[in-house]
């Protein structure tokens, strides 16, 4: 097979190359043929264009230390055997039987006819080596990877105006200083110790709005694309406050609440090394690691506490000594993920739970403008700091788009597998729909040879952190993930990220993309947007500052991955037997290990703990809460019992989903929690933790007099002669008046007659 160097062909863009500007001319001049098939690869290539201030990640000294301590943890927690293994065992089956009826094809050959060159043909075959990926295609297969793909420029339509404004903050910060420096903001000197450490050289807009505003200890709601700094912004002023104001007392001062338990390991690890020369202790509490554990470092009351919702009230309601009445800073990151349906009780329970005199802070990149939305987190006059606007992506970002035809929503995998098996091959984010469309494809892409890897929540926390640690360490190419790893990750070098449907919303989309191009270098996203997800490509191409660009892949090519793909449905269902079965065997070792404990010990096994851990919700209302906001079968129940009940019936007899209808049911996961979106903003408003100060609406049409009585009529008036006939007494009517009221009562009222001489 022909090198791919000697194609002439254009790779994808490298991690210090500038994003390269296409004058836009006539319909000819905009469409450009680039060959997708990169050259050798180069690792540990770092861009010599880029400074150091901006890696805002896990840097040299100690960065490691949060993502060592969480594995040690869950040492001893991994399976048997990992997929990865079960999908080689099944290739290199594949493989035997494919050399088995090459063999028996070659004897045939040779009975016939005992050619040399059917010889010589037949050392060649067996002379290839078995690891090389390219092996698994043929010769005749070489046209698939010299077949260029089509990109051009979108047009974009002018956006529509007269929207309306949105109700204005407190106050707005927006604007800063721009030759505001670290040494500027009056931080201490343990701090700027730790700066120097990191390699920080200049602050980034984000950093120079926030920190001063922090530091004066007001409320702030901060927008910032993704990848500018924003753990940075909201920790350094809540350090300096700490060490300013030293405790008197071992209690939690601080909480920072987090969506995710990678977002809650990350923050944990940068705040470490900022507190590196302080005396400030940190606690990690997320959802995953040890509860003991967490327990006695929790009990020691440390100065900053970073949680994740679910596991900070498990803490609350089981743990005696701990409690949230102390806490003096609270900070949402990732805060409209925070305040959305799926994390709504929790966070009613949490801020019941916290203390009232508080700073808040709220920090995203696609934070809600509407100050109603942040009623709930009981905000004091909040500061407005939007550096960007919350629909803005990473400004190097290349966004490109793939349409997918009405009949043909079946090539979606065929097309993914193209884009990474011809064009990205390193270095790059799959972002799915569902938690089995990700398996699936991990499995696929690993049985075509490609170094893949899978994060979502079905995984244990072991397997999440494993997958993440060896993305990082560039062992396997490609990061399968859910909408788990889409917010706030801090992945370096990620080149690419690729979207096998269009998510929920733009927020969504602005998220997923923003794994690249970040800290100011250059990186793509390439999204599949169907018929039915046309309306939010109109919403990324109006909102987009650079040009937006339709790549077209050929369509001999989408056939010829697709056929392969349907050639690999039995190995798939292979790898998929191997870990059923293995899961099974792990489920009968339990109970034979369990069975064998309660017979040592003579006494019924207890799980392990005395008392049952307790939950500020009853088993129903989660059962409820779960059945109302479940993305998968259970948004059929909303719609009727018989039509759920029918929809498991036909999955139940169905052992295997074509490609159209797993397309069409990831697509269908992102409708319904738009229409649920759409509803809940329909509806009326609840009851908040601060009351809206709303003007009482006035009704149309004249205004009815209420009857007032001459009692209440004199008592409330206060006009002048009123006041005046007050002073002077009553009047010779009003006495008279009053004497008939008292004479009718059957009073001893005397008339003015008794002064009449006889």
């Amino acid at each position: 097979m022909a090198t791919l160097e000697s194609l002439g062909l254009v790779g994808t863009i490298a991690e210090g190359d500038a994003v390269p500007e296409e004058p836009e001319s006539d319909d000819s001049a905009d469409e450009e043929e680039l060959c997708p098939v990169p050259g050798p690869r180069r690792r540990g290539h770092r861009s010599g264009d880029f400074s150091a201030a901006f890696v805002f990640g896990e840097a040299e000294a100690g960065g490691e230390d949060a993502w060592a301590a969480a594995l040690r943890q869950l040492r001893g927690k991994r399976a048997a055997t990992t997929l990865d293994e079960k999908i080689e065992k099944v290739r290199q089956k594949r493989k035997l039987q494919e050399r088995e009826a090459k063999q028996a094809k070659v004897r045939d050959e040779d009975a016939e006819a005992e050619d040399n060159q059917t010889t010589k043909r037949e050392c060649e075959d067996f002379s290839r080596d078995d690891e090389d990926v390219e092996s698994e295609y043929s010769l005749d297969d070489e046209s698939i990877f010299t077949k260029a793909d089509k990109v051009k420029v979108k047009e974009r339509r002018k956006s529509k105006k007269g929207q309306v404004e949105a109700e204005t903050f407190f106050e707005d910060a927006s604007q800063y200083d721009d030759n505001l420096s670290f040494q500027d903001m009056n931080l201490s000197r343990p701090l700027l110790k730790a700066i120097t450490a990191l390699g920080f050289k200049q602050p980034t807009p984000i950093q120079k709005a926030c920190i001063p505003v922090g530091l004066l200890g007001k409320d702030i709601c901060a927008c910032a694309a993704t990848g500018t700094g924003k753990t940075a912004a909201f920790i350094l002023p809540v350090l300096e406050r700490l060490i300013y104001k030293p405790r008197q007392a071992p209690i939690t001062r601080v909480l920072v609440l987090v969506p995710t338990r990678e977002l809650g390991i990350q923050v944990h690890s940068v705040t470490k090394q900022l507190a590196q020369f302080s005396s400030v202790t940190t606690c990690l509490a997320v959802g995953g690691l040890d509860v003991k554990t967490q327990e006695a470092a929790l009990r020691s009351g440390p100065d900053i506490l970073i949680a994740t919702p679910g596991r900070l009230i498990d803490h609350l309601h089981n743990c005696p000594s701990f409690h949230l009445s102390s806490v003096e800073v609270l900070i949402l990151d990732e805060a409209d993920r925070m305040l959305d349906e799926y994390f709504e009780e929790q966070m009613k329970e949490i801020i019941r739970l916290c203390s009232h005199h508080r700073q808040t802070m709220l920090f995203s990149a696609t934070m809600t403008e509407e100050v109603k939305d942040l009623a709930s987190v009981s905000l004091k006059n909040p500061v407005r700091i939007f550096v960007n606007s919350n629909t803005d992506v990473a400004p190097f970002l290349r966004q490109e788009f793939i349409r997918i035809r009405p009949n043909r929503e079946g090539d979606r995998e065929a097309i993914v597998t193209a884009l990474l098996t011809r064009t990205f091959r390193d270095h790059v984010m799959l972002f799915t729909q569902t938690k089995k469309q990700a398996h699936r494809m991990h499995i696929l892409l690993g049985l075509m040879g490609l170094r893949v890897g899978e994060l979502h929540g079905n995984l244990s926390q072991a397997q999440r952190l494993e997958s993440l640690r060896r993305f990082k360490d560039e062992q396997i190419d490609i990061l399968v993930a859910t909408d788990v790893a889409a917010r706030g990750l801090d992945i370096e070098g990620v080149k690419t990220v690729i979207n096998f449907t269009m998510p929920n919303t733009t927020k969504h989309y602005v998220h997923r993309v923003g794994r690249t191009a970040r800290a100011g270098k250059a990186g793509r996203s390439v999204s599949l947007v169907g018929e039915e997800e046309r309306k939010m490509l109109k919403d990324i191409v109006k909102a987009a500052k650079t040009a937006v660009k339709a790549r077209i892949l050929p369509q001999d090519v989408i056939l010829k991955f697709r056929e392969k793909i349907e050639n690999l449905e039995k190995d798939i269902y292979a790898v998929l037997c191997l870990e059923r079965e293995e899961r099974e065997m792990q489920q009968s070792e339990a109970q034979i290990n369990k069975a064998k404990k309660q017979l040592e010990t003579g006494k019924k096994e207890t799980g392990g703990e005395s008392l049952e851990r307790s939950w500020f919700q009853t088993r129903e209302e989660r059962k409820k809460e779960k059945l109302a906001k479940a993305l998968q079968e259970f948004d059929l129940a909303l719609r009727g019992k018989k039509k759920r009940k029918k929809f498991m019936q036909d999955t139940q007899k169905k052992a295997q989903m074509t490609p159209e209808e797993r397309s069409q049911f990831e697509i269908l996961k992102s409708q319904m929690y738009a229409e649920r979106l759409a509803k809940r903003n329909r509806r009326a408003k609840r009851a908040r933790a601060l009351p809206e100060e709303e003007p009482a609406a006035v009704p149309a049409g004249p205004k009815k007099k209420k009857k007032v009585s001459v009692f209440d009529e004199e008592l409330t008036n206060t006009s002048r002669k009123a006041l005046k006939q007050y002073r002077a007494g009553p009047s010779f009517e009003d006495r008279k008046r009053l004497g008939i009221a008292q004479r009718r009562k059957g009073g001893n009222f005397k008339s003015k007659s008794r002064y009449k001489r006889k």
